[in-house]
């Protein structure tokens, strides 16, 4: 997460009265006033035309919250405690990672072009004139304006008007989606083509309306924690950037929710590190070209998807989370298992794997735990175990290179790191699939600066570089 929003500040709070109801037994009794509560007559829409939109709106919202994807029909006539109540009696998840709140997004804008008041309105016209589809017309003012239903996005027109008075204006999740996985229907609607989805979660930051969301497994964790089974949490090494509080207290906190077990993923890292530098000091004595890491999920995908040719070159070892959750489920096999971190693309591989039953992101954790009201800064620490720094380091970019080479079973390599999958970074990729490296070594992060960054995080990316910084020193 790049910057703090009023739609994080929306979602979390969203998440936190979920919760409480959940913990106050009222989950399916009190759901349907929620959205009221939220939203009394006297309270002013959030960027809306009215409450009203807003509860409607709130009602759309709730639905992934609950784990399950926006239906294309109206919800009108199903009351929020309907879900609810399947949330509390339901056995498995939905295989969506993704979803549309569609009452959300129809504000968003209909076409990438925008004539501006900068228009004269001239003789020449060659706005009009060079127009394919006829979608520009004049106004009474003497103006032009364009037709969205009609604009194919081609930019002639803006390269044609003299005065500059034709603008490009993005539409968010589109223009920050690496792989044109998103795009508009015929209503105006974004839909997801989960053909090309690297589940990079890039959409769902850079939306500004908040309409694209995870399914989550919130309810499914906490249910099975009530029920008293063994849940185990899996702590991604991102935690150190969430909090300012000292890492033990942290994971005091977190055990505080009632898991049976609070593991830190760092111990699966240093596996992966020490198998991925002896798969490169391999592939580098067989003279391969190059190897490309693999821990993160998003990029697997990105491969996958839209550079089958490269695969080869990526590393066969498994990431942090896959080597944790082995190592938990050989010393409890009937445990539940919940990997806890930043990153979307985590839950397609769990559901890959198999042998990790949900995924939380940093931004359900901390919501979960305003709603049960637990404060960090009031826990008291409980002792962590020695993990290598490389290892704990995994989470920033540069950090997986780092535990390579501090293995030092391979020398006197080239690498270059990838930080951030975008569209450029998709271009490399491409090149590199085509054998064009200019390295024997590439660390790819889906998330510029890493895993702290990711669309999951509590915190803005400036703020979690700092806190992770300090937690590292004070675990050093």
């Amino acid at each position: 997460m790049a910057y703090l929003n009023n739609v994080m500040i929306i979602r979390h709070e969203l998440i936190a009265r979920l919760v409480r109801l959940f913990q106050e037994g009222n989950l399916s009794t009190q759901i349907d006033s929620l959205p009221v509560e939220l939203y009394p007559k006297n309270r002013e829409a959030r960027g809306r035309c009215c409450i009203y939109k807003e509860r409607a709106i709130t009602r759309y919202k709730m639905l992934p919250l609950l784990g399950f994807e926006v239906p294309e029909a109206d919800i009108e006539l199903v009351p929020l405690h309907s879900y609810a109540e399947k949330a509390l009696q339901r056995d498995s998840l939905s295989n969506a990672i993704l979803t549309v709140v569609d009452e959300a997004c129809t504000s968003c804008v209909q076409a990438n072009y925008v004539v501006t008041n900068l228009c004269r309105g001239c003789v020449a016209s060659p706005c009009v004139m060079n127009c394919p589809k006829n979608a520009i017309r004049f106004t009474p003012s003497g103006q032009t304006e364009i037709k969205a239903e009609d604009c194919i996005n081609c930019g002639l027109c803006q390269k044609a008007c003299p005065y500059h008075a034709i603008v490009y204006i993005p539409i968010p999740c589109e223009e920050a989606c690496p792989v044109g996985a998103i795009s508009k229907n015929e209503q105006g609607i974004e839909k997801i083509d989960e053909d090309k989805c690297i589940y990079c979660g890039k959409c769902i930051t850079a939306c500004p309306f908040g309409a694209i969301f995870e399914l989550s497994a919130m309810v499914d964790v906490l249910k099975n924690i009530e029920q008293k089974k063994q849940v185990i949490a899996m702590i991604a090494p991102a935690i150190l950037a969430q909090y300012q509080e000292a890492p033990g207290k942290v994971l005091a906190a977190i055990k505080e929710i009632g898991f049976a077990e609070v593991v830190e993923v760092a111990r699966g890292a240093e596996k992966t590190a020490r198998h991925e530098a002896e798969e490169l000091k391999e592939k580098l004595e067989q003279n391969a070209p190059f190897m490309t890491t693999s821990c993160c999920p998003s990029y697997v995908e990105a491969v996958r998807k839209h550079a089958p040719g490269l695969q080869p070159n990526v590393s066969h070892t498994p990431s942090p989370m896959a080597y944790t959750a082995e190592e938990l489920r050989e010393k409890y096999p009937d445990a539940e298992l919940v990997f806890v971190g930043p990153c979307v693309a985590k839950r397609k591989e769990a559901r890959d794997l198999g042998s990790v039953d949900f995924v939380l992101s940093f931004e359900e954790l901390d919501a979960i735990m305003e709603g049960m009201g637990i404060e960090p800064e009031k826990m008291e620490a409980v002792p962590l175990e020695k993990y290598t720094v490389e290892s704990r380091g995994f989470a920033r970019s540069g950090g997986v290179l780092n535990a390579v080479l501090a293995e030092k079973k391979a020398e006197n390599f080239t690498f270059e790191q990838i930080d951030g999958i975008d569209k450029a970074a998709m271009r490399q990729i491409k090149m590199l699939e085509k054998g064009k490296n200019s390295a024997q070594f590439y660390e790819v992060m889906a998330c510029e600066g890493g895993c702290i960054s990711g669309p999951g995080a509590n915190v803005k990316s400036a703020k979690a570089k700092k806190n992770f910084i300090q937690g590292i020193r004070a675990l050093s």
